[in-house]
């Protein structure tokens, strides 16, 4: 049933004879990373191209896609995680040439059911996303079924029976191209006057034992407020708080249960912007993998862009941190300019060390299709890995 669901969304997406729209679907990038890392006598230079290119036909309420995607490396400089020894730090955009979405659906305004490889992207991504900001972002062969029987009310139910993992077609031992497994993301929300209120269940089976043995299989379950309050005509608050707990799941060999927390807060003000957050990844009794794991998130998007916690630490992490931005819509020929700040201080939760601090600094502005931003991260090591700078650079253009 899997294969035909896949080649269905596949033939559906290439065969749109009786469309009644057909969009082409064409968006490129280009990105320079740089890394100094300590403990590598070579800095890693990559300089990495992709392309993604496909068709979207739709007809009343159906609509099929497919779309591929291609990355390449015109500076190779760097260790991608499969091809060489790591004598250079790790820039995981490995060369790549892949199917990376075909997929079939149908969309009401109370009902959506998506079959084929996808992409999912459920609330902030912290447990489930689409990881964006690598090369080969993540997709998933699933099922998808969206329903909203009453206005502020929706249930989201999602059934994966593969990751296609950012680490491409030549993916190999614990990086595979894909991991199968049996895998369930739900979530109830209701929009209240203070925000959404979802509650979540997140169900990870894993059947790839390359990949730490079955050790990321994992049940997660919690609930999640997020809202925005208007303050005045130039000011709004944003916050969000959440709570969750994990255990062990499906053929995952741990016995373990760790809990997680965040509380999240943002001012805007006349363009400023202000924002402040305490994040716990909890552990266990400082076994790996047994602290609090997000193995289908976006988590470049979380604890700093050094990719230093990427894998939750076996004693936990406690993530304190604030940012400062500032954003124009037009500067000269840009629109949509950002400048903006972080700095975190983490820790473990268990035993309570310091394991180090980061900044991060980004400038980005729109310029017609084209967004151009530059990026950079800077770790300092105390208690858990080791001093690291990455610097981005990088073009992102749209049809």
């Amino acid at each position: 049933m899997r294969s035909m669901l896949l080649a269905g969304a596949a033939l559906a997406a290439a065969a749109p004879a009786c469309a009644q729209d057909i969009k082409p679907l064409v968006e490129a990038r280009a990105r320079y990373e740089h890394v100094e890392q300590d403990g590598f006598a070579e800095d890693a230079e990559a300089l990495t191209l992709r392309v993604r290119a496909g068709v979207q036909a739709s007809t009343g309420p159906w609509t099929a896609l497919v779309e591929a995607q291609g990355t390449m490396a015109v500076v190779d400089d760097f260790y991608d995680g499969l091809h060489g020894s790591a004598t250079r730090p790790l820039v995981a955009d490995p060369e790549n040439v892949a199917l990376y979405r075909a997929q079939l659906q149908y969309k009401t305004k109370a009902f959506a059911a998506t079959a084929g490889r996808q992409r999912i992207a459920l609330e902030d991504e912290r447990f489930v996303g689409n990881g964006p900001f690598r090369q080969n972002a993540q997709t998933f062969d699933a099922v998808r079924v969206e329903l909203t029987p009453i206005k502020g009310l929706k249930a989201d139910v999602s059934y994966a029976w593969s990751v296609r993992t950012i680490w491409g077609v030549e993916g190999t031992g614990a990086r595979q191209p894909a991991i199968r497994g049996d895998n369930i993301f739900a979530n109830l929300s209701y929009a209240t006057p203070v925000g959404t209120l979802t509650g979540f269940a997140y169900l990870i089976d894993q059947d790839e034992a390359a990949v730490q043995g079955y050790r990321l299989s994992s049940q997660s379950y919690g609930v999640r407020l997020a809202g925005v309050q208007k303050l005045s005509a130039v000011a709004k608050l944003s916050y969000q708080a959440s709570y969750a707990t994990q255990s062990e799941y499906g053929r995952n060999p741990n016995d373990y249960r760790a809990d997680y927390y965040l509380l999240d807060a943002g001012l805007e003000v006349s363009g400023f912007k202000l924002g402040a957050g305490y994040e716990v990844l909890g552990a266990d009794e400082g076994v790996a993998l047994t602290s609090f794991q997000f193995p289908l998130g976006t988590n470049f998007k979380f604890q700093g862009w050094a990719d230093k916690l990427l894998t939750t630490p076996p004693d936990g992490v406690r993530d304190l941190y604030g940012s400062l931005g500032y954003g124009w819509k037009a500067a000269g020929p840009f629109k949509g300019v950002t400048l903006q700040a972080a700095y975190h201080r983490f820790e473990s939760d268990r035993l309570v060390r310091h394991y180090g601090d980061e900044l991060n600094l980004l400038a980005s502005g729109k310029l017609g299709k084209t967004t151009l931003s530059v990026r950079y991260a800077d770790y300092h090591a105390d208690l858990f890995a080791t001093d690291t700078r990455r610097l981005w650079l990088q073009l992102d253009w749209a049809l």
